[in-house]
């Protein structure tokens, strides 16, 4: 009997990997009429110990990141997905994900691309190697 998921949980950073692992839980969440939740993570590493500390700074970065995730739900509501939520999330992705985003979101299934777009963790072995690792559901990684 295949599994039938209630709450797929996807990550976006804009990388190839990250957009084919979009497609493919737009697909699932259409073929299991589930909820979508789409994650995207404030990478406080990238900023500036200036722009850390200026909160008009991060405010600008996290309102700029909202409204570009708002475009990947509105592309997954023309796609056919009935139930779509955008969540913001701060620190490290792998980690944040996994320790944060998952258990206030129970998903049933965590889909990522294995490749991330920016920074020293270019190469599948770290953000995608961790959550597939520590997540403690089911982790569809899509290359």
């Amino acid at each position: 009997m295949a599994t039938t998921f209630k709450r797929i949980l996807v990550g976006v950073d804009d990388s190839a990997d990250a957009l084919l692992a979009f497609d493919y839980a737009i697909h699932q969440a259409k073929k299991d009429d589930a909820e979508l939740v789409i994650v995207s993570v404030l990478e406080n590493d990238e900023m500036n110990v200036y722009q850390a500390l200026d909160s008009d700074y991060i405010h600008g970065e996290r309102d700029a990141l909202k409204e570009h995730v708002k475009t990947y739900q509105q592309q997954a509501e023309e796609a056919g997905v009935t139930k779509v939520k955008v969540i913001i999330a701060e620190g490290e992705p792998g980690e944040t994900i996994v320790k944060n985003v998952i258990p206030h979101v129970e998903p049933d299934l965590l889909v990522i691309g294995s490749i991330a777009k920016k920074g020293v963790s270019r190469h599948f072995g770290s953000q995608a190697a961790y959550m597939a690792k520590y997540a403690k559901i089911s982790v569809m990684v899509v290359r």
